[in-house]
């Protein structure tokens, strides 16, 4: 019966475990379906297009553009829409998509007096086309510069967070581990359909270059939002902030658990011995 009740504790203390909670109270749930880590049961990207129903979510990924030619392009994008996986000319998705798209541009057509790699978000509504020609300079909605993202001598991760109708952020990680710097957010973010597909896309166009997604972590936000004072396509980039002290917190936590388990065994064997040498003790 102790030993049950061990297992049960232990156990719920597990379950607990797999809530996060920052240092901002944010608590979160991971969604292993839509998250990516080595080793790859397969190669094939547009297999692994799932549908998001959370309300309010964070994703973050960690992905690598690389490549040996001097003359590169085009990027890649981080999809939320309601199409799946359809081919087409926009970093080798479907053009008039309706939902979010993350865009990581890595070659510059003709966007005067903006530095590239370019990281834009568009929001399609099903008929507006991404002008290619601009850079998207017409549908961008939020952005920033990112020099030194590709080839970038540190993991380079980006984190996008959600809450409907309330806050949309994007973080970059590129020019130093464990330090994230913003690119954009807002508390006007745009409408995302109840049902989109998450998934990712690449183009190269005429030129070639390489652009890997190594992992990625998906969770399920259900704490209050976080307030801010931007506004839609600000492009606001603010401060640096590392991720150190949101892991220590946690950490804590998570060793407190451990030992509460390793007292109540402890318990657990030290009132068994000693009820053995009772009923050794009556015998004699």
């Amino acid at each position: 019966m102790w030993f049950q009740t061990l297992s049960a504790l232990c156990l719920a203390a597990t379950t607990w475990a797999a809530i996060s909670t920052d240092d901002d109270g944010v608590k979160s749930i991971g969604l292993r379906t839509h998250s990516l880590q080595q080793p790859y049961l397969d190669s094939d990207m547009q297999s692994r297009w799932v549908p998001l129903t959370a309300t309010n979510w964070e994703i973050e990924v960690e992905f690598k553009i690389h490549g040996k030619n001097q003359l590169y392009g085009d990027g890649f994008a981080m999809w939320l829409t309601k199409q799946r996986g359809q081919a087409g000319p926009v970093f080798g998705s479907i053009d008039k998509f309706e939902g979010l798209g993350i865009f990581f541009d890595t070659y510059k057509n003709n966007r005067p007096g903006v530095v590239f790699p370019y990281v834009m978000a568009m929001v399609g509504d099903g008929h507006t086309s991404y002008d290619k020609d601009t850079d998207g300079k017409p549908n961008e909605f939020a952005g920033c510069s990112a020099r030194g993202l590709r080839h970038a001598s540190v993991p380079t991760k980006f984190r996008l967070t959600y809450y409907e109708d309330k806050y949309l952020k994007l973080d970059l990680q590129y020019k130093s581990e464990g330090e994230w710097t913003l690119c954009f957010e807002t508390n006007e973010p745009p409408k995302i359909p109840q049902v989109a597909y998450l998934g990712f896309s690449a183009e190269t166009g005429e030129l070639s270059d390489n652009h890997d997604i190594i992992s990625v972590q998906a969770r399920n936000i259900y704490s209050s939002s976080p307030s801010t004072k931007s506004s839609p396509g600000s492009g606001r980039k603010g401060g640096k902030y590392t991720s150190d002290e949101k892991k220590g917190s946690w950490t804590w936590f998570f060793m407190k658990i451990i030992l509460f388990c390793l007292v109540v065994a402890g318990g657990y064997v030290g009132f068994t011995a000693w009820r053995t040498n009772q009923k050794r003790s009556h015998r004699f």
